[in-house]
């Protein structure tokens, strides 16, 4: 994005609903809007070339920012502002992206007090999800979310957004606690899971014993790791490599065959280390076999979210049919995804055009075939 593009913007929109418009379509778009149909690049870079599937798609349900502003779970001036953002912003985004479809990665920041809330958490943005879904056809789908703290409402949720509502997969977070991801903790779960073939979609969140807070917290503000230094930039890449690596060490994969398991951000820093794995992987506890690193980096799923890593170095350790197109919208603003993401994986001398429709579509047809019929 210029310097031009960002002063426009400035000169045209001001208001915090001006800001929100802005994290929605990006400052191209807003300003070509009002120029007029005539401006100079009025046909967007990323366009109709490939219908896309956004596997990468955060949502903030109104519903449930409301309940529990109400129950003092949450302050919603702490939630960060792309959380407001409403249906109309995500559809104008998805066409303004070329997304066909997007599956809604569900946001629930807050400190339960009882099983009991956190399932009516999880039923009232299951509800908000099933309604946006239903209001545009063929537009969303969504995972049920679930919580690594809490076996039973996990159960409850499995059951009750696969086996009841249409979910076509669920969200944890890589770890809880410092529990991650593979950790025999959580082999009820997984178990549970591998009985409905469950897609499951990881996402990273702040390390272990890093400092206090968080989006939406009561208490006081989050913080970085290292000050100045944003917990997405670095951290997030960490976290999703740990429960990657635990994941091999621990055989998930092997114990638990019919689960697919995708890692955001291209993996995190998986593919750059994927030979050191290999070389060094007998130190770790369970020993990490040379076979079971290549076996399992081949069989995971890998978003495009970020922007994501160089492909070449992914493509090295990762079938391409298991890369699926993933945005980060709106957490990534419109600008990040627009301007720079979206041009770079079209340009990719790494990909194939049709490795690349196969990450922009294909591949997630292939992963969930409900799509097809949201």
């Amino acid at each position: 994005m210029t310097d031009s593009v960002s002063t426009s913007a400035v000169r045209l929109l001001g208001t915090p609903a001006d800001e929100l418009r802005i994290a929605a379509v990006g400052t191209s778009e807003v300003v070509r809007v009002a120029q007029g149909p005539s401006a100079p690049g009025a046909q967007g870079a990323a366009g109709a070339v490939h219908s896309k599937i956004d596997m990468h798609h955060h949502f903030c349900a109104p519903q449930w920012r409301d309940w529990a502003a109400h129950h003092g779970l949450i302050n919603p001036e702490r939630l960060p502002p792309w959380s407001r953002l409403d249906t109309a912003a995500a559809i104008r985004f998805m066409d303004g992206a070329g997304i066909t479809t997007a599956v809604l990665k569900p946001m629930l920041p807050a400190r339960y007090r009882s099983s009991a809330q956190l399932r009516e958490a999880v039923n009232i943005t299951l509800q908000s999800m099933i309604e946006v879904a239903q209001s545009h056809p063929g537009r969303f789908s969504y995972y049920v979310p679930l919580f690594l703290d809490d076996a039973e409402a996990s159960s409850w949720a499995v059951r009750r957004g696969l086996g009841q509502l249409g979910a076509v997969g669920v969200n944890v977070t890589a770890n809880y606690g410092g529990v991650y991801l593979g950790d025999p903790a959580y082999d009820r779960l997984f178990h549970e899971l591998n009985e409905y073939a469950a897609v499951v979609d990881t996402h990273p969140h702040n390390l272990p014993d890093g400092p206090p807070g968080g989006p939406g917290a009561v208490g006081g503000p989050g913080a970085s790791t290292v000050p100045g230094i944003p917990n997405f930039m670095c951290d997030f890449l960490l976290d999703t490599t740990r429960a990657a690596v635990n994941m091999i060490s621990r055989r998930t994969l092997d114990r638990f065959p019919d689960l697919s398991i995708v890692l955001p951000h291209a993996g995190g820093f998986l593919p750059y280390i994927a030979t050191r794995l290999e070389a060094l992987g007998r130190f770790c506890e369970p020993s990490v076999e040379p076979a079971a690193v290549r076996d399992h980096l081949s069989r995971f799923y890998y978003d495009t979210a970020g922007p994501m890593a160089p492909a070449a170095t992914l493509l090295e350790h990762v079938p391409a049919d298991h890369i699926l197109f993933g945005t980060d919208w709106p957490a990534a603003p419109a600008d990040t995804v627009m301007d720079l993401a979206l041009p770079a994986l079209e340009a990719d001398p790494a990909f194939t055009p049709e490795q690349l429709q196969g990450i922009y579509h294909g591949n997630a047809m292939r992963l969930i075939p409900q799509l097809a019929t949201a």
